[in-house]
């Protein structure tokens, strides 16, 4: 443990009492509370590591810089500290021009390894920094990280030539930086057009936002003026190492295992920039996606009004409002970023998600139209297309929704969803029952691993009076996801129906317990009657 402090007292009763308050409130989801909590718990004990390390995550995740660096610097003394928590003190080091630390923690981070393939690009930022040289980094092509750093190396090579005023670098690598990233590429289109308009390419800038898309409104009117905005300011250490990271925190943050890294990486961005746009931006998704939407939006509104990525950061708000509860703000937001000259076809889509969300069915098809026609008739995506015969389908309108999907399924004949929306509907309605069977062993076959097509595959079996297959389909779509509803009651009834009856209630029993509204009460009847015709599920 730490030794305390010349002069400094510890008191480790009253920090066990704050500690254990900020375990409470961590618990009950009061992340502001636990924060404060752990700020005084750890004044109150500096020598306590389980402190420390509660208090850093907690620091990340709340944005409170000042703890995240008072608790990393005592983890590190321990030599406790997290592998992100390098990636902190690289930030907080380039920020403050300390080029010597943030060289040895680089050093560190490439002894560590877990980040060791972003070396080549920090190390060019410190270079950058200490001595005015603006190298692009060197990649090592026998190091066996090279071809991740590469997915990092242009973007980064196109801004350290930028910060320079070199054009001549800068336009293949921004060539390729988009080009890899051509499904997310608008904050980072407006960040290079920034770039290249503070530095007289006026008409390149402009060629990087061409057409009428509502997000690059602003950026075009200003750059045509002759305005200076925020995304022309040179790129200094700092700000490169932070559009690093958020780029990093992105991409790692696919999926649940790896969203909680991906926030810190981002949070970490935004200390290192905090007058930055991307960072907050990217802090704003991934906060709302892991379920601190109210965080999120703080994030949101760090992006000034007239920034160019305004209109960006405004679409993480929509998201983050309706995911803290405020349906009818977020709807509100989301339609008045619709209605603006130019609505790009995402912003048609979060409103129409949102309308069906509140079950306006007939609002979110409108919507989903609206998006569709952002694209020329024989280039719409066949998702527009599965999410309009989606809200179609569950507003009631069943014929025209199915001709939708099947428009859908002309554009894309081997997608798994599709194949499976499609063919389940029509089982649900014992409409066209063979073909349906048909479309789901398709997309079963396509996607094996797939609990809920399994579970349209099963069912649709046993709709169809082939009972024997069904029953051992069902059991593999259930072993997949043991809390669904809708798959164990479907499980149960096949095994009703195969003379397994301790089964099927067993079944029943596990559906009743995420079980709601229809549902509960059908399973309730079953548990305590058996199998009714009136009771089998939809």
């Amino acid at each position: 443990m730490l030794p305390a402090a010349a002069g400094a007292s510890v008191d480790p009763d009253g920090a066990l009492r704050t500690y254990a308050r900020a375990r409470l409130a961590d618990g009950e989801g009061e992340l502001g509370l636990a924060v404060s909590s752990y700020r005084q718990a750890l004044a109150a004990d500096p020598t306590s590591m389980d402190i420390a390390r509660r208090s850093y995550f907690q620091a990340l995740e709340s944005g409170d810089k000042a703890l995240a660096l008072k608790s990393a610097a005592l983890l590190d003394d321990e030599g406790l500290l997290p592998r992100d928590g390098t990636l902190l003190r690289i930030g907080d080091a380039l920020e403050r021009k300390d080029w010597t630390a943030a060289g040895a923690f680089t050093d560190r981070m490439v002894e560590e390894g877990n980040f060791a393939f972003l070396a080549p690009m920090v190390r060019s930022w410190i270079t950058a920094g200490a001595t005015g040289a603006y190298a692009p980094p060197v990649l090592d092509p026998k190091d066996r990280f090279a071809p991740l750093a590469r997915r990092y190396a242009d973007e980064q090579t196109a801004l350290l030539a930028l910060a320079k005023g070199d054009l001549n670098t800068a336009r293949p690598a921004m060539e390729r930086a988009l080009a890899l990233r051509i499904s997310d590429a608008a904050a980072l289109r407006l960040t290079f057009a920034g770039q290249l308009a503070a530095r007289g390419a006026k008409a390149e800038a402009l060629a990087l936002l061409a057409g009428d898309d509502a997000n690059y409104a602003v950026a075009r009117a200003d750059i045509l003026r002759g305005r200076k905005n925020a995304a022309g300011a040179p790129f200094s250490p700092a700000r490169g190492f932070a559009q690093l990271l958020a780029r990093l925190g992105v991409d790692i943050a696919t999926d649940d295992s790896g969203r909680a890294m991906g926030t810190r990486l981002a949070r970490i961005a935004t200390f290192a920039d905090p007058l930055g746009a991307e960072p907050h931006i990217v802090a704003a998704r991934l906060l709302t996606a892991g379920g601190l939407p109210v965080f999120g939006a703080e994030e949101a509104r760090k992006v000034p009004a007239k920034s160019w990525h305004a209109p960006l950061a405004q679409g993480e708000m929509v998201d983050a409002m309706a995911e803290a509860g405020d349906k009818p703000g977020a709807i509100a937001l989301a339609q008045s970023l619709a209605a603006v000259p130019g609505a790009e076809a995402e912003r048609y889509v979060r409103l129409g998600r949102l309308l069906a969300d509140v079950r306006d069915f007939d609002g979110a098809a409108a919507a989903f139209r609206q998006a569709q026609a952002r694209y020329q008739p024989d280039a719409v995506p066949w998702l527009l297309l599965l999410f309009e015969g989606s809200a179609l389908e569950q507003g009631k309108r069943w014929e025209e929704a199915r001709a939708v999907l099947q428009r859908a399924l002309k554009l894309a004949p081997d997608e798994p969803v599709l194949l499976n929306y499609l063919g389940y509907a029509q089982v649900e309605r014992r409409q066209n029952v063979e073909e349906a069977l048909a479309l789901l062993k398709r997309a079963s076959a396509l996607k094996p691993t797939d609990s809920s097509i399994t579970d349209s595959l099963g069912w649709a079996q046993f709709v169809t009076g082939d009972v024997q297959a069904a029953v051992p389909v069902l059991e593999r779509a259930a072993a997949g996801a043991p809390t669904d509803v809708t798959i164990n009651e479907h499980l149960g009834d096949a095994l009703w129906a195969a003379g397994r009856r301790y089964e099927a209630r067993y079944a029943w029993r596990a559906a009743a317990v995420f079980a709601e509204g229809d549902a509960a009460e059908r399973l309730a009847a079953k548990a305590r009657e058996g199998m009714k015709p009136e009771y089998a599920a939809p």
